[in-house]
């Protein structure tokens, strides 16, 4: 599908790249890594067509399409959310112009028999082909489909994207990128702006759905479930496996040592023979063995053993000072804005030691929690805040709040005060700004950088309650590993709201869940709530059915306990419009698996045709005919069962 051939790329007479080759093939997930700065997010832009190299070929297969998510774009906000995710189809009116040109130029030709006529024939008929394959009659089902799994609700599809956050407007980016359904998806760091459903339905899409996928990624769990070839860049060559990242990490150690040992061997070789020249240069009866040995030391081939990072990040939060019993209780808290509540009725208590995490869908509350409990934001309900309890706050856009025109170490001069300005040089040495980088001006750095100097800015004076709003984005999987461990050590209270599961496990022991107004308890760690929200999941929709299939009786009558929410339970009319809605979403879900079975038996008889050597133009476009009806009763039928299962867990 793309080939790379001699790849070279320099910068200011650096090299980036040097020959380097390699192949996408159908059906490769590759996962691009490599430390900061090796230049993956570079590799992307090349394939993309974006950058130029300094050197080599690539080879893209004619008529193959290439999608690229890039970190960073610009935005337009011209229409609505739909409208904006509808532009993903704009090139089926491409291909229906370019039908009716070349009719055009049909009708107006008389030169049947000429070599000309018959290859514009073979154009039309190619240019039919692709655009009976490409069109599809549910569009509509597969952006609904795809906006919802990227975390939108039906009332976001018409508000307009100037509406939204900037991590909302990537997302419809991403959406038009899925759905134009390209042979190649370039997907430079894809999940910095999605929560944990969001990821897990993208995770699902590029395993099942997608064609070739090469990505860049700091999560390890969403590498690891979605690829199966792994391409390291070091010291501008690639090194290739056809494993995930997991195994790679233990096949590149395995690599490493042996290079350690055959570089220490040669090294041992180099030495023994310049003491032996050295030892008789300007002895006569040795001058041949010395002349020899010299020329043997000049065709040794220098062994390079692979970019090790040695820089080492020293992360450790002060000791904290001792705060009361629970530094965090949350009574009755709710939010509004206007008339949307964002949440409402949170109750919880954080005691102090404990390592929590909130999480849930964007937009649901817990960055909107965390402004409450630091005082930035009114709420309604009681918040209290223990005794003697000082707050270290992360936010989510605290690097994006750093000053770009100073330098880091004038970053960190502005804001230490007391004994830690005689200490700022060795602060910045610790977190890998040691030298001439304690110079550099912030708007130069990375956003690893600048999460990690936003991060000095945390350390610089002792606090017992740390919150961390996604406190990982852009980092690398090494520094999110050393946070982790600080975290751990940390012998304060921690709150973290993120969307990296590999980097919560292991490290909170209770999780609160946000979604639908209301915050959930769980108590256990990351994947022990994945675990029971699943089960959660089945148990409701079980319960929305009785032996006959048919919808579950109306809730029980209330307790003592809760008879002060009888005003929140629906109304019996409410009840029986609700179950009214669940059998049409049902009967919708059965006549997809219906118009779905009676498809696949017309694609088996177009093969069996096709096996038994009945080949022809007609029964060929047959099959890709019904195979196209099938995919999209495929569409139709997942986005039906999602509106069921939505429907069945409200009961």
């Amino acid at each position: 599908m793309v080939n790379i051939q001699n790849l070279s790329v320099e910068f200011s007479a650096k090299s980036l790249f040097d020959n380097v080759s390699f192949t996408i093939n159908n059906r490769d997930k590759i996962a691009l890594v490599g430390k900061n700065g090796a230049g993956k997010s570079t590799m992307l832009k090349i394939i993309a067509g974006l950058q130029q190299p300094t050197g080599g070929i690539v080879s893209v297969a004619r008529d193959m399409t290439i999608g690229y998510l890039p970190q960073q774009m610009v935005l337009s906000d011209d229409c609505t959310a739909i409208e904006e995710a509808r532009k993903a189809f704009a090139h089926i009116d491409e291909l229906k112009a370019r039908c009716q040109q070349l009719n055009n130029e049909l009708a107006e030709r008389t030169d049947y028999e000429s070599e000309s006529y018959q290859e514009l024939i073979d154009a039309m008929t190619t240019m039919n082909d692709r655009l009976a394959m490409e069109e599809s009659e549910s569009s509509e089902a597969e952006i609904e489909k795809t906006l919802m799994g990227l975390g939108f609700d039906r009332s976001d599809f018409d508000r307009p994207t100037s509406e939204f956050s900037g991590g909302w407007r990537m997302r419809i980016e991403l959406a038009k990128i899925l759905l134009a359904r390209p042979d190649v998806l370039l997907l430079d760091e894809p999940t910095n702006h999605l929560d944990i459903e969001s990821i897990q339905w993208l995770e699902n899409f590029l395993i099942t759905k997608a064609r070739a996928v090469v990505l860049v990624s700091h999560d390890r769990a969403f590498i690891d479930n979605v690829t199966n070839r792994t391409i390291e860049i070091s010291l501008g060559k690639i090194y290739d496996y056809s494993v995930n990242y997991s195994k790679y990490v233990e096949l590149r150690a395995e690599r490493l040592e042996q290079q350690i040992r055959a570089y220490r061997n040669q090294q041992k070789q180099i030495q023994e023979t310049e003491d032996f020249i050295e030892r008789f240069r300007y002895k006569a009866t040795k001058s041949v063995q010395v002349q020899s040995r010299i020329k043997q030391l000049a065709k040794i081939e220098r062994i390079e053993v692979d970019e090790v990072d040695t820089s080492h990040l020293n992360l450790k939060f002060p000791p904290a000072p001792r705060s009361g019993d629970y530094p965090v209780i949350a009574d009755n808290v709710g939010k509004a804005y206007g008339q949307h509540q964002v949440f409402d009725n949170a109750t919880f208590t954080i005691k102090r030691g404990e390592k929590v995490a909130f999480v849930g869908k964007n937009g649901e509350g817990k960055s909107t929690l965390v402004k409450c409990i630091m005082g930035e934001i009114p709420f309604t309900g009681n918040l209290k805040i223990g005794h003697n309890v000082k707050i270290g706050y992360f936010a989510q856009n605290q690097a994006q709040l750093l000053d770009g025109e100073i330098t880091v170490f004038d970053t960190i001069d502005r804001v230490a005060t007391g004994d830690i300005r005689t200490k700022i040089r060795d602060i910045l040495g610790a977190f890998m700004f040691g030298g001439e980088a304690s110079e550099k001006k912030v708007k130069v750095l990375s956003g690893g950088e600048k999460t990690r100097l936003a991060m000095i800015r945390l350390l610089l004076e002792p606090v017992n309650l740390l919150i961390l709003d996604e406190p990982t984005n852009h980092l690398d999987m090494k520094t999110k590993d050393i946070l982790k461990q600080a975290i751990k050590d940390f012998n304060g209270t921690v709150i973290v709201v993120s969307h990296d599961r590999d980097f919560l496990d292991g490290l909170v022991e209770k999780v609160y869940e946000f979604g639908g107004g209301k915050v959930r308890e769980c108590l256990g760690g990351i994947y022990e709530f994945l675990e029971k929200k699943k089960l959660n999941t089945l148990q409701e929709l079980e319960l929305s059915k009785s032996p006959t299939g048919k919808s579950a009786p109306a809730t029980p009558a209330p307790t003592p306990q809760n008879n002060d929410k009888q005003t929140q339970r629906r109304s019996y009319a409410e009840q029986r419009e609700h179950e009214k809605m669940i059998k049409r979403a049902r009967k919708r879900v059965e006549e997809a698996e219906a118009e779905i079975a009676r498809l696949e038996a017309e694609v088996a008889a177009t093969e069996a045709e096709m096996a038994a050597g009945e080949y022809n133009q007609e029964i060929a476009a047959r099959h890709a005919n019904a195979q196209k009806q099938l995919d999209n009763a495929m569409s139709l039928w997942e986005l039906a069962q999602m509106d069921y299962d939505s429907l069945t867990s409200q009961n």
